[in-house]
């Protein structure tokens, strides 16, 4: 009895949720130029920072190409919240052209 409840719940949760789902913006993907990079550590400090910001998926920064490629849910952040999060760190960044 209590399984078949189980079920009916995890069912109904699934039912139910569906439609709101499809309402979710897909994940976006833009590519910050961040000039400031001096050494082999920056990455990892403007990486961190970026990972701080709500909505962020994923962030990858590239010391060699003094880039930041950042993944993020545009329901919960924007590119200008990204930028300001490699300013505070002391990375002042700019959307690559």
């Amino acid at each position: 009895m209590l399984r078949r409840r189980k079920s009916f719940l995890l069912l109904f949760f699934l039912l139910t949720a569906l439609p709101f789902a499809s309402f979710a913006a897909a994940p976006q993907t833009v590519v910050l130029d961040v000039p400031g990079m001096t050494c082999q550590f920056c990455p990892i400090t403007i990486r961190k920072a970026l990972e701080k910001v709500d909505g962020v998926i994923e962030a990858k920064v590239v010391f060699e190409g003094k880039t930041a490629t950042v993944t993020f849910d545009p329901d919960k952040t924007n590119v200008e919240a990204l930028i300001r999060a490699t300013t505070d760190a002391g990375y002042p960044s700019t959307v690559k052209k």
